[in-house]
């Protein structure tokens, strides 16, 4: 496949990139970071695996989607905030039968993604596996897990067979989902419990599971994202959902959280579509979310004071 992955020069894009590329597929990294696309052209892109090896792997990047004509499939890995302005720079790549697919964190992207390309052209996804940045074109991958893939209203369509075995080819575990809503929300229970308690805490994703107190609080996040779920006709289990989270955690043993790696470097967070996701459903609903609004609320004060700090 001819593939584009936008975001390619941060840890998920590369990591996806990278491993679809070298299953010899047409992959172009495309990211705004001039160091990233640098490196990765002049030296190639590196992922450091679990077992202490590294792959060196060669794959072009750009910073300009015009260079790089239509594909069968954009894989958009950009933070939320900038998949409006991403998905439109990205419209030279995108022909007549392209499909977007959004592996992105957090909840609404699909909604902004069609809005631009129209909805039939989107695909939704999420991924488990983990992804560290530690610099420009080099990637640590501490942890591996199932993605899952699936079509927005439902369909077991020959594109989305094809985008699944392309993934599975690249060494990617992958599931169809005729639900991918559900799916996209049992992935959205596992950030709301971890990504803001191991960015406000600096902890490790082993870590949260060490504690009783990081356990007491994840167990309150994930029971009020439950219930806004259930509201919503979305299935979503709480005792299966605890298990497959801690169970997750105790296996990524060194592994940072993309928000603990996004304030680390005073970077903008994904709050609003992750614990602030679940606080506005629970406003539309009626349902109080008291726990997911203290998180919001202490990682905005986090934000500000990063931003106050640079000024």
């Amino acid at each position: 496949m001819r593939i584009a992955v936008l975001g390619g020069g941060g840890a998920m894009g590369g990591l996806f990139g990278g491993y679809l590329a070298k299953a010899g597929n047409d992959v172009t990294l495309i990211d705004v970071s001039k160091a990233a696309v640098d490196e990765i052209n002049a030296k190639g892109l590196t992922i450091d695996e679990r077992d202490g090896s590294k792959q060196l792997i060669r794959v072009p990047a750009t910073a300009d989607p015009g260079r790089v004509g239509p594909v069968d499939l954009v894989i958009n890995f950009v933070k939320c905030y900038h998949t409006d302005t991403a998905v439109r720079a990205a419209a030279p790549m995108i022909g007549a039968e392209t499909a977007v697919l959004s592996l992105q964190n957090g909840w609404g992207n699909a909604p902004v993604i069609a809005g631009i390309v129209g909805e039939e052209r989107v695909l939704v996804g999420l991924t488990y596996h983990g992804g560290m940045l530690l610099g420009p074109g080099n990637v640590k991958h501490p942890g591996a897990g199932m993605t899952y893939l699936g079509e927005l209203d439902g369909a077991m369509s020959e594109r989305l067979a094809r985008t699944a075995e392309t993934f599975a080819a690249a060494g990617f575990e992958t599931t169809r989902s005729e639900r991918i809503l559900d799916e996209v929300w049992k992935k959205l229970a596992l950030n709301v419990c971890t990504l803001p308690s191991s960015a406000l805490l600096r902890f490790l994703s082993h870590e949260l599971v060490a504690f009783d107190g990081t356990k007491e609080l994840m167990a309150a996040l994930l029971k009020e994202v439950v219930e806004v779920a259930t509201a919503q006709g979305i299935a979503l289990d709480y005792d299966e959902r605890w298990a497959a989270i801690t169970g997750l955690l105790e296996k990524a043993v060194g592994g940072k959280s993309s928000m603990y790696q996004d304030m680390e470097a005073g970077r903008r967070t994904e709050i609003d579509v992750i614990n602030g996701a679940i606080v506005d459903a629970g406003r539309r609903l009626g349902i109080a979310t008291p726990c997911n609004d203290a998180m919001v609320w202490m990682v905005r004060a986090a934000e500000a004071r990063a931003l106050q700090a640079k000024e």
